[in-house]
């Protein structure tokens, strides 16, 4: 994993070369899921639809304070996880 400025602003953190996600300052995450995981996250309250894109299958995460972090950092482990099982298979 590592991390790089991102595009629009803030840390991009990227798989290889897929973004895992990225975070705009200490105040909100965006994450790219597919759409299963993306509503189930969005369901169960864990983020909501992407704050300037809703219909994609970005979710966004905002916070409001250092206990809304555990919430993002398991959401980009579950990233995590989902990446390295996919780069496992396709070797």
């Amino acid at each position: 994993m590592v991390a790089l400025p991102h595009r629009f602003g803030g840390t991009e953190y990227r798989f290889g070369k897929k973004e895992m996600g990225h975070v705009h300052g200490d105040r909100l995450a965006d994450l790219p899921l597919p759409r299963r995981v993306h509503d189930e996250v969005i369901a169960s309250g864990r983020a909501q639809p992407h704050h300037v894109l809703p219909q994609t299958g970005w979710v966004s995460v905002w916070m409001r304070g250092p206990e809304d972090a555990e919430g993002v950092i398991e959401l980009f482990r579950l990233q995590y996880e989902r990446y390295a099982k996919k780069s496992q298979s396709t070797v």
